[in-house]
C-alpha cells in the first residue's frame, strides 16, 4: 500500500490510495478519514508522524552530528552513536457534566478553525502532574470551574504533530463558567438535544462528546 504525504495532505485516487502523485487528489489528512476508514487512516496518521518526527532530527541534538535511520521509528547520530525515537506530548481532553449527566461543558478555542464549533475542554499536561492532575488544573484554568469524580474513557494516538490524547469525565464541582486565560473564547453548559457544531470525526474528543449523547457514558 503507498501512502502519499506532503504537506500534512493524503493523495488519494478514488477509495485506495494513490499510486504516483500527478492524479491524486490531496486531502487533509483529518478530512481524508472519511473517505479512507480507521484501518487506512491509521496508517496514514502513523506515516505523517514520522515524517514530522524524522524533518525534526536531522541533527543530533546532543553533538550537532548528521542523523541517520537506524530502524522503523528511530535515527541515530553518526558521529556519537545517541539512537532517539519519537516523544509523544501527553494530551487530555475532558466532558464534564452536571446536573445528573444532562448538560456538558462544551467550549470554543482560539485557534479553532469554525468560528461556531465546540468541543470538550483539553490541555497538554504539564511536567510533574498525573493525567488527573492535568484534567483538573486545565479545566479551572480555562473556565474557573472546579470538578470531581475524574475517570479514564480512553486515548488516541493524534499526528498534529505528535500528541498522545487521553480521555476522561468529570463531574461539575462549584463555580462559575469564567474565560481567564485566553485560550478561549466562549464556552457553556448544553443538552443532548439542543448543542452546538461539534468537531469533526475522527477525534477523540468528538468521540467521547457522541458517547454522552447517544447515553452510552
Amino acid at each position: 500500500m503507498n501512502i502519499l504525504l506532503k504537506d500534512g495532505c493524503v493523495g488519494l485516487k478514488g477509495t485506495d490510495f494513490a499510486q504516483s502523485g500527478q492524479d491524486a487528489e490531496w486531502v487533509e489528512l483529518r478530512e481524508s478519514w472519511q473517505r479512507l476508514g480507521d484501518e487506512k487512516w491509521q496508517k496514514a496518521a502513523r506515516a505523517q508522524e514520522l515524517h514530522n518526527f524524522h524533518k525534526a532530527h536531522k541533527f543530533c541534538g546532543f553533538c550537532g552530528g548528521h542523523m541517520s535511520t537506524a530502524s522503523e521509528i528511530s535515527v541515530k547520530c553518526d558521529d556519537c552513536g545517541r539512537e532517539i525515537w519519537p516523544q509523544l506530548s501527553p494530551a487530555m481532553v475532558v466532558l464534564v457534566t452536571r446536573s445528573h449527566g444532562e448538560e456538558a461543558l462544551l467550549v470554543h478555542a482560539a485557534n479553532f478553525k469554525h468560528a461556531d464549533v465546540h468541543a470538550l475542554v483539553a490541555g497538554f499536561v504539564e511536567t510533574g502532574e498525573s493525567l488527573e492532575q492535568c484534567v483538573a488544573r486545565e479545566v479551572k484554568e480555562e473556565t474557573s470551574i472546579e470538578v470531581s469524580n475524574i475517570k479514564y474513557v480512553g486515548s488516541q494516538s493524534w499526528p498534529f504533530p505528535g500528541q498522545m490524547m487521553v480521555g476522561f469525565t468529570a463531574e461539575y464541582k462549584s463555580g462559575n463558567i469564567r474565560l481567564s486565560d485566553g485560550e478561549l473564547t466562549s464556552a457553556g453548559w448544553f443538552t443532548r438535544d439542543n448543542h452546538p457544531p461539534l468537531p469533526s470525526p475522527p477525534s477523540l474528543s468528538r468521540h467521547i462528546i457522541d458517547l454522552w449523547i447517544e447515553g452510552k457514558l
